[in-house]
């Protein structure tokens, strides 16, 4: 069953493509079907394909040094896999399975010069694109991964919540110590010094009532705020958990493109030494005098 032009038009990266180049993308459009836990693709395979979700859900994933893998993100109906390495012919930088039954629309990369040579346009609306995705990734990458705990937990904060926390803030202050003094100070003096009738005479039992109902409500109310502080301290380590994976990530990048450079300037440098021994090697003898 061939695509749906009006699939199409919903794909971040076909959006500015008219009707009828639509119309020739469908024809084609290869639909295939994987099964829940099928890779799609491996880190490292040559981009033979892009691949257009119609339904069901795709995990991009990688594996670090340990073998430990790491969920980058989780797309739906109407996303792209493998856009980046389809464009620029490199090898895939990530994994991809599906995470339930899934059915795609693979566009081999021999058909882009095909689709490219009938719609010129269309390579500049697909390059338009792209640029904006990467970008958008870009500024995400820049913006969203360092964070602040203060504010990320202030949105998620509930009215009581924020009571119970100016409650404790309250009763852990030297303003509620100076106070509750001069109250207990004042009852004591009232009942003892001032009245001739008190009403809590000596025990003060009416005091031990007012206290004991205090402590009783003060509390579960400074529970609630330790616990919320437990709450922002597992936040604070999931933030530098992806902080510190975030820059894992971009040192091995940076290996990587090391490693690609090195292995360039050597090719370079072996190219010139052995135009350099050609060269001497065809040079008469008396040149060498």
């Amino acid at each position: 069953m061939a695509a749906d032009p009006l699939l199409l038009a919903e794909v971040p990266i076909f959006s500015l493509l008219d009707a009828e180049e639509r119309e020739t993308l469908v024809g084609l459009l290869e639909r295939q079907s994987f099964k829940e836990g099928d890779v799609i693709f491996r880190t490292g395979d040559h981009p033979e394909a892009l691949y257009v979700i119609a339904d069901g859900r795709v995990e991009l994933f990688i594996h670090d040094d340990a073998g430990r893998k790491i969920a980058l993100d989780e797309l739906g109906p109407t996303d792209v896999v493998g856009e980046v390495s389809f464009m620029d012919g490199g090898p895939r930088t990530a994994s991809s399975a599906a995470l339930a039954p899934t059915t795609l629309l693979r566009f081999e990369r021999e058909s882009l010069l095909e689709f490219v040579t009938r719609h010129p346009h269309a390579a500049l609306d697909l390059m338009t694109m792209m640029g904006k995705r990467l970008r958008s990734a870009d500024e995400m990458l820049r913006h969203t991964v360092v964070q602040n705990a203060n504010i990320v937990e202030d949105d998620f904060l509930t009215f009581g919540q924020r009571i119970a926390d100016r409650v404790a803030s309250f009763g852990g202050s030297w303003t509620f110590i100076l106070t509750f003094g001069g109250v207990l100070v004042t009852w004591i003096g009232v009942n003892v010094i001032l009245m001739s009738k008190p009403f809590d005479p000596y025990p003060f039992i009416l005091l031990n009532l007012v206290l004991s109902m205090l402590a009783a409500l003060q509390a579960p109310v400074i529970m609630m705020s330790q616990n919320r502080q437990s709450a922002k301290d597992r936040l604070n380590s999931d933030l530098d958990f992806k902080v510190n994976q975030k820059a894992e990530l971009e040192i091995a990048h940076l290996h990587k493109k090391v490693d690609q450079l090195y292995e360039v300037v050597q090719e370079h440098w072996a190219e010139r030494v052995k135009e350099h021994r050609t060269a001497s090697q065809g040079k008469p003898a008396n040149d060498y005098y």
